[in-house]
């Protein structure tokens, strides 16, 4: 595991039992041994060297169930499934974070733990772009939004390919077509914003949970990461 990673060695720890970890890509988690877990991804291992050829496929861990959050959530699994589920970097590449939250907290058991990470955009590419207000995500549940607009994407290419934007409108499509085949970012948060967010969600879902462990950005230099623990049984009728 990278170095930068190491301080989500401790929220690792809490896990046990059988997890789920969605969108591991090339970068799994380093769970602890007397944990099991499988994989679920939006794309088949080949289907992601074919989007990533940066990424060596001997990286790529196994997927195991494929899974469009946008259009399905987790509705392959069963409600109260897991022991854990594993989210890294993935919440910023979807339509409907709100709705992605409210799913992962469906398939795990009651006292099961959510682990969450987003990057914190003061240390990364997205450091120029504006911060996503929670107006617009809680528009989009609302909404029941289930794909990305190209303004999402349009804004990820005016802050972040600045040269690729000024292109002329053909090959602005051509570069929004490409962007959108590789999911990048949608959403801006920094480790306050997204801690909000978190907070938000909750209150807006009536879930409880409680945060068991959670590291910013000005501490690790990368991301927001956190482990909630799920305290109610929301969705058994």
């Amino acid at each position: 595991m990278s170095t930068q990673l190491n301080h989500r060695q401790n929220g690792y720890s809490f896990l046990n039992g059988n997890g789920l970890e969605i969108g591991a890509c090339h970068q799994p988690a380093t769970i602890p041994d007397n944990c099991t877990i499988e994989y679920c991804d939006a794309n088949s291992k080949e289907e992601t060297v074919k989007l990533f050829p940066e990424l060596d496929i001997n990286t790529l861990v196994e997927v195991e169930h494929i899974c469009d959050l946008d259009k399905d959530g987790l509705s392959i699994f069963p409600t109260e499934y897991f022991d854990f589920v594993i989210l890294n970097h993935v919440i910023e590449h979807v339509a409907n974070p709100i709705k992605v939250v409210e799913e992962l907290f469906r398939v795990v058991k009651n006292d099961g733990y959510v682990v969450i990470s987003a990057p914190d955009k003061d240390f990364t590419f997205d450091k120029e772009r504006a911060l996503t207000p929670f107006a617009h995500l809680r528009e989009e549940y609302e909404n029941n939004v289930n794909f990305v607009t190209d303004e999402h994407y349009i804004d990820f290419l005016k802050a972040v390919h600045p040269n690729a934007y000024k292109q002329g409108p053909d090959k602005l499509s051509k570069h929004i077509n490409t962007v959108k085949k590789r999911r990048e970012h949608a959403h801006v948060w920094d480790s306050k914003t997204f801690d909000e967010f978190m907070l938000n969600t909750l209150e807006l879902l009536n879930l409880q949970a409680t945060c068991v462990l959670v590291n910013f950005g000005n501490d690790n230099k990368f991301e927001y990461f956190s482990v909630w623990k799920n305290l109610k049984k929301s969705f058994i009728k």
